[in-house]
């Protein structure tokens, strides 16, 4: 995996049993947890909404110009894991945003921008869709 000059730094470091903190570079940090841990997201869960987050920016640009900079705009996303295999087989996203201002053929011609911007854009759905190699070191460094 090549680093380009400026990429952001992603760990995650152990805070308790079960219990870590992800952190990038640019300070930012969120707290992962197993099911049930209050304050935490899974690591499913953050995969899911980096999905809808990634559909998000993508489509904003769009949705703004048309609606408007103050558009509201929510992002569902939702699967089950498979029992057996763990993992997601299917994952749905619903892009809530009131286009009731749009005519007909303006709220087509928008639907038809925000899916190709998210297919085009959105990075986390297009490695999602079309999978990624994995490797894993373990060194005995930090």
């Amino acid at each position: 995996m090549t680093k380009n000059a400026g990429d952001t730094e992603l760990w995650v470091e152990r805070t308790g049993k079960r219990q870590y903190t992800g952190r990038s570079s640019r300070g930012a940090e969120v707290l992962i947890g197993s099911v049930g841990d209050e304050g935490r997201f899974t690591p499913g869960e953050l995969l899911k909404i980096a999905l809808a987050a990634c559909s998000g920016l993508s489509s904003d640009a769009a949705l703004a110009h048309r609606l408007g900079d103050d558009v509201d705009v929510t992002i569902k996303v939702s699967g089950m894991a498979h029992d057996t295999e763990d993992r997601y087989p299917a994952l749905a996203e619903e892009l809530v945003v009131d286009l009731s201002s749009l005519d007909p053929a303006a709220r087509e011609r928008l639907l038809t921008v925000v899916h190709r911007a998210v297919d085009q854009h959105c990075t986390v759905g297009r490695t999602l869709e079309r999978g990624a190699a994995v490797t894993l070191t373990v060194t005995g460094e930090r």
